[in-house]
């Protein structure tokens, strides 16, 4: 059910440009956009997967990874076809590299209040995160669900790649309200190279939701030979630490090959250096796609040190804030969301 798109520009010889992110593709008559989904149709550019579901699940809210954002809770995983990068490692290429008109069979046209009803009526959930592709191409519909949720007490998450313009991204700070953007590297030749894309704008992103008050955490997924430098990833603590704060969670996940990428998954020992790094800045780290080391998923007090929240895999088995969203046992406050939306 296509939508004309936001964020585009006419010229005068029937093609358009797209402002929705730093791409800005020229897009002549019945052309694509990078991302697959934003078609040229006769001068007007039209979001060509509105209302198409392609994957939608209940979900840990730790599954995304969002770990102080409603810890415990639920939340419903939506999401499309289509990508505005071209990650050789994607572990939902088929979703993400899918064409959209070929991948309609596979998807199911869903109404927005049907959507909101479902996240009503559902036990602990609170709200829908747009997720398993780039929810930043689908835009129009992440804008117009955002907005009914809201009318409805419930939350939005994006779990995005933080590829986005400046103009669209502040419209959807007004309507979501928790984000993890994955930082792939700190170096820009990787992103030209592995992804087709640029570090700049992703970085720009990073800081204008962290100066905002809406609920960031990062995901650092590390590939052996292309982004495990430890003076490169030293650098980027550095730069989350001054830019964003101590207080915002980092996620280091492991890799395994997936897509067009067959390197070998990454070391333990080098998960371990990494998250000794990061703790050196940082006040919440963890590791992700370890199941066998536990206690990196735990959210400690960075004053007392003490286990506050303890999880195996995305189940919490333990939590000792007290109602006031503070350490029990020192009273120091953790920058967690915590209390349930109402």
């Amino acid at each position: 059910m296509p939508k004309e798109a936001a964020f585009y520009i006419k010229q005068s010889n029937e093609k358009v440009i797209c402002r929705l992110c730093p791409h800005e593709c020229l897009i002549p008559e019945s052309g694509f956009g990078v991302c697959r989904v934003r078609q040229n149709r006769e001068g007007k550019l039209y979001s060509e997967n509105y209302g198409m579901i392609a994957a939608l699940h209940s979900d840990p809210i730790e599954k995304k990874p969002l770990y102080h954002f409603y810890p415990g809770k639920n939340i419903l995983s939506a999401g499309t076809t289509g990508c505005n990068l071209r990650c050789r490692f994607c572990q939902n290429y088929g979703l993400s590299r899918a064409e959209v008109r070929e991948s309609f069979k596979d998807m199911s046209p869903v109404k927005i209040e049907d959507l909101v009803d479902r996240v009503v009526e559902s036990a602990d959930n609170i709200g829908v995160s747009f997720t398993y592709n780039e929810p930043a191409i689908w835009f129009e519909f992440v804008m117009d669900v955002s907005k009914e949720l809201q009318k409805a007490g419930k939350r939005n998450v994006m779990v995005s790649n933080g590829f986005i313009n400046r103009g669209p991204l502040e419209k959807m700070l007004e309507y979501v309200d928790a984000f993890n953007i994955d930082l792939k590297s700190f170096n820009d030749k990787f992103y030209r190279e592995v992804t087709h894309s640029s570090l700049g704008p992703v970085l720009e992103t990073i800081k204008k939701i962290s100066q905002s008050d809406r609920h960031l955490e990062l995901t650092h997924l590390v590939i052996p030979g292309l982004n495990d430098k430890v003076e490169e990833f030293s650098a980027m603590v550095n730069w989350i630490a001054n830019e964003t704060g101590s207080e915002v969670p980092l996620h280091i996940s492991r890799y395994y090959p997936a897509y067009l990428m067959n390197n070998e998954p990454t070391p333990i020992d080098t998960l371990e250096k990494f998250y000794e790094v990061a703790r050196e800045k940082l006040h919440y780290v963890f590791l992700g796609n370890v199941p066998e080391m536990t206690d990196r998923s735990n959210t400690c007090c960075p004053a007392c040190g003490k286990v506050l929240i303890r999880r195996r895999g995305y189940r919490i088995t333990g939590n000792f804030l007290n109602e006031k969203g503070q350490c029990s046992f020192c009273q120091t406050a953790i920058a967690i969301v915590n209390l349930d939306p109402s």
